[in-house]
């Protein structure tokens, strides 16, 4: 395809990269995206500067009416994969809350142009769906394990959930998804201590362990930035632990920085947004689970898809609609920057 006939911004990024939220709903209550438990309001409360709330605040859920159904969502991105976008991450929320998502799966693995399919999920449900995904078509899975102390994951996530989540990825190994890839967003004073070991994990599973720095993109508008441990301090520690070699960029806009381990088995990525922000390598976008579009993670403005497909649109008329949006794709998060504002939603209504 010609450069004319992409999605290109203003700063010159051409998008290839869709997010695609399935559903703002989720069976875990992280601290870094929805933290409403009692150990999550326990843990932020010492650190507030500001007076805490007396309680966590529950979130509101977006009405099932305004969540896009599979066909509204296969019409979305026909008309993006038309403009070049080749690569689709089902998230959410939790996707795997979303009722017959292999039909999903199945309706944008036949879409021309869609050449990566994956999904996000904390894996908790993945081996109710993990064989009906893979016959739809679906080869790419990444799971969230942020602790392998049972207490502590728990702590973390709201949610007993550890062995299931495991048994998950092992599952996912045995049925041929490739690369699978593990993330763990790390927190300072939460889960820090268990860097090491979840890299560890990550090579004996022989999987792509990835390490997330904090962001604020959480609910309760709880995130400090003296709780991001900055990638830089992660790299130092496996270095010290783990003979690392560095391996090339796949792209270049990917978001890791990648290390193999020297015996071959597995590797580490660490993705740095906070410390090192790659803004200026970004080639994605974000629909939500309700129909809006979002230029950048970090958009404090969104654009109404779904009026626009339920009036009807046509697939040009919705590609030239994408086109406009997409010029307003901001050039950075500004993230640390004295005029940072957070994002407008948190991650559970974003999309991963």
């Amino acid at each position: 395809m010609s450069r004319d006939s992409l999605l290109v911004d203003s700063h010159g990024r051409v998008i290839r990269d869709l997010r695609v939220s399935v559903t703002d709903r989720c069976n875990f209550r992280c601290m870094y995206c929805l933290p409403e438990t009692e150990a999550a309001f326990n843990f932020y409360r010492g650190r507030w500067a500001a007076p805490a709330p007396s309680r966590p605040i529950p979130l509101q859920w977006s009405p099932r009416a305004n969540i896009l159904s599979f066909e509204e969502i296969e019409r979305f991105v026909r008309a993006a994969a038309g403009l070049g976008v080749r690569k689709i991450r089902l998230t959410g929320g939790e996707p795997l809350l979303r009722r017959e998502l292999e039909k999903l799966v199945a309706l944008l693995a036949a879409i021309p142009g869609i050449d990566d399919l994956a999904l996000t999920t904390n894996g908790f449900h993945f081996r109710h769906k993990a064989e009906a995904l893979r016959e739809a078509g679906l080869r790419r899975v990444s799971f969230s394990i942020d602790s392998l102390d049972r207490d502590n994951f728990k702590r973390i996530t709201g949610r007993d959930g550890l062995g299931e989540v495991v048994e998950g990825i092992r599952l996912a190994r045995e049925l041929g998804f490739h690369p699978i890839k593990v993330n763990a967003v790390v927190i300072r004073g939460a889960n820090d201590h268990e860097i090491e070991a979840l890299a560890e994990f990550g090579r004996q599973m022989g999987v792509a362990f990835r390490f997330i720095e904090f962001m604020p993109l959480d609910s309760g508008r709880a995130w400090l930035k003296e709780l991001v441990v900055p990638g830089s301090e992660i790299l130092a520690r496996l270095q010290k632990r783990f003979p690392l070699q560095p391996l090339p960029p796949q792209n270049p806009s990917e978001t890791a920085v990648r290390w193999k381990f020297a015996d071959g088995a597995g590797e580490i990525g660490i993705i740095a947004p906070v410390s090192e922000p790659f803004c200026g390598h970004c080639n994605r976008i974000r629909l939500t689970a309700d129909g809006n579009v979002r230029t950048c993670l970090f958009s404090v403005n969104e654009h109404d898809a779904r009026t626009f497909l339920r009036q009807g649109a046509t697939e040009p008329e919705m590609q030239e609609w994408l086109r406009v949006v997409v010029l307003q794709k901001e050039k950075s998060h500004r993230i640390g920057e004295p005029d940072f504002v957070p994002a407008s939603r948190s991650m559970s209504c974003i999309g991963g």
